[in-house]
């Protein structure tokens, strides 16, 4: 089956007593067993029957036995948020007096875990430019215990080389680790790039409209990680994805392809027409020919180019401005969901970290992030270009204001 079909005809992995076409959710904690010698198993893992649902639920292992069938993986962990995914991820593969080789372009969250929290737990950062491979390869030792890469970055929008990092990884016996939450997994084959594991927050394209938090941890063969995910990290963190978070996520996952192809054509629509505003200095999108990283883009990723691109204007009074009048597009963080979005990222997800600090980064305070969504087009240009224009409108009531 191509994949948006397996998308929505993956079978149970039991049959339902009901017949129901969508999996249902198992809001329970415990199951009950035949006899002892069951319950024994399914607790050491000899078997993959549920024992308890913070480690195994049958509606989360539905979501991951479909999304392993969908990339041809090892093994899939559904985890409580992206955050989580790259957490327990990173702590699975390193232990004190190991080093993680990774860049400074990275979301402000991921780069606190790796520059600061496992830094408390003696696990060193070796923040480098991703796209410079001599750099990289002199940053990786002995010590090394994985390259950590975002495949495009949030919110600098730079693309390195998966492929040329993946063979650097590989021919020290280390891992490529890769957030490809930026382009849906269903869209490009990270595997075939080189990429070992997988990281993806499900709460953007997956769970259809920003319905639920969720994160994915996909497995292409590492020794042992799937085993020790589920024994060690969901044992002792907790950090397992609830039965109804699936359920939500399962029926967006049926519905990821025609979203996103959506989205995808409304970005490119809208970046063209963006760089014809004389009040924004820069539209950074990767779908556009002019982009530094178009074609390597085009050779990792295909024909789409995801739905997030930046603007830049004059000043931080000017984004702020800007963000205040518009009209359709929401204030709201997150990315992918049904309605477009617009941040100014170096205020709020950059906004504890010191000016010097940004500066290393590259988050500019110049820069406004946009999350496009599934409006018509031409509204959402209207909406942006009125935004920029000085007296031309006043800003609005918010969304809470007008009652919606």
């Amino acid at each position: 089956m191509k994949k948006q079909t397996q998308a929505i005809h993956t079978s149970f992995q039991s049959h339902d007593a009901y017949g129901s076409l969508a999996m249902p959710v198992y809001h329970t904690a415990a199951y009950e067993f035949n006899n002892a010698t069951e319950m024994a198993d399914a607790f050491c893992g000899r078997s993959d029957a549920p024992d308890y649902s913070r480690v195994t639920n049958p509606t989360v292992t539905y979501l991951e036995n479909k999304i392993r069938e969908l990339k041809g993986a090892t093994g899939v962990v559904a985890m409580s948020s992206g955050m989580a995914a790259i957490s327990n991820t990173l702590f699975c593969l390193s232990a004190t007096g190991k080093n993680i080789v990774s860049s400074r372009h990275l979301f402000g969250n991921t780069y606190a875990l790796i520059g600061g929290t496992m830094l408390r737990f003696g696990v060193k950062p070796k923040l480098v430019d991703l796209t410079n491979l001599e750099e990289v390869e002199a940053a990786v030792d002995n010590n090394t215990a994985c390259i950590f890469m975002e495949i495009i970055t949030n919110p600098q929008m730079e693309v390195a080389d998966i492929a040329a990092l993946a063979d650097i990884a590989h021919s020290k016996n280390i891992p490529l680790v890769a957030d490809t939450t930026m382009i849906p997994f269903t869209h490009f084959d990270a595997h075939a790039l080189g990429v070992d594991i997988e990281v993806v927050s499900s709460t953007k394209y997956i769970s259809g409209g920003a319905t639920s938090i969720g994160g994915l941890v996909i497995d292409y063969g590492m020794p042992n990680f799937t085993k020790r995910m589920r024994q060690e990290m969901l044992m002792n963190f907790g950090a397992y994805m609830t039965p109804h978070v699936a359920y939500m996520q399962n029926l967006g996952l049926e519905t990821l392809d025609a979203r996103y192809r959506v989205q995808a054509q409304n970005a490119l629509t809208v970046a063209r027409a963006l760089k014809e505003v004389k009040e924004i200095k820069r539209v950074n999108y990767i779908g556009l020919e002019d982009n530094p990283y178009y074609e390597l883009s085009r050779r990792q990723f295909g024909e789409t180019s995801g739905a997030m691109l930046t603007i830049d204007l004059e000043s931080q009074e000017a984004c702020f401005d800007c963000i205040n009048r518009l009209q359709l597009v929401r204030r709201a963080t997150n990315l992918f969901d049904n309605k477009s979005l617009a941040i100014h990222p170096a205020s709020t997800i950059f906004g504890n970290f010191t000016p010097r600090q940004r500066e290393k980064m590259d988050v500019l305070d110049t820069t406004i992030r946009l999350s496009i969504g599934l409006e018509d087009a031409e509204d959402i240009i209207e909406d942006i270009k009125n935004s920029l224009t000085p007296g031309s409108l006043t800003p609005g009531p918010s969304p809470i204001e007008r009652g919606e």
